[in-house]
């Protein structure tokens, strides 16, 4: 897990426009086993709208407060959610997800972007991946 970290870290160029760091970033967080969609959602006002990601064709907006991410975006915390179905207002953008987490990006104590990832296993996240996304967020804030 920390090898993703550093990477992710060695891979950060403030120089660079932020489309291309978050696009190389969700290319190593895709590397994590027994997932099937991760990526990025940027705030736009109080809506989410889609970043760069990895996976299947994904949800292009999401309102504030709506879904998990947009609980995510609302609590400003991450949330793990075991099986989606049983998540009030989850929005399916794929059929092949059952569990998933998001966290928060936060710059100045507002969210400015999400990081989500989905797994085609129940129960696949835990506070191991809560702790290394808590720590890829902060590394990314840098960006904004």
């Amino acid at each position: 897990m920390s090898l993703l970290k550093s990477q992710i870290s060695a891979i950060i160029d403030k120089e660079l426009p932020l489309i291309t760091n978050l696009s190389n970033a969700s290319a190593v967080l895709n590397q994590l086993e027994d997932i099937n969609w991760c990526g990025f959602y940027l705030v736009d006002d109080q809506r989410l709208i889609l970043g760069p990601f990895q996976g299947e064709v994904a949800c292009t907006i999401i309102p504030y407060g709506k879904g998990v991410c947009g609980t995510s975006f609302q609590r400003k915390e991450t949330i793990i959610v075991p099986n989606v179905n049983e998540f009030p207002g989850h929005i399916a953008c794929s059929s092949i997800s059952k569990s998933e987490i998001v966290t928060p990006i936060i710059k100045n104590e507002e969210v400015v972007a999400l990081i989500d990832i989905d797994s085609p296993i129940y129960n696949r996240f835990t506070n191991i991946e809560k702790s290394l996304l808590e720590e890829v967020a902060q590394l990314l804030s840098e960006l904004f």
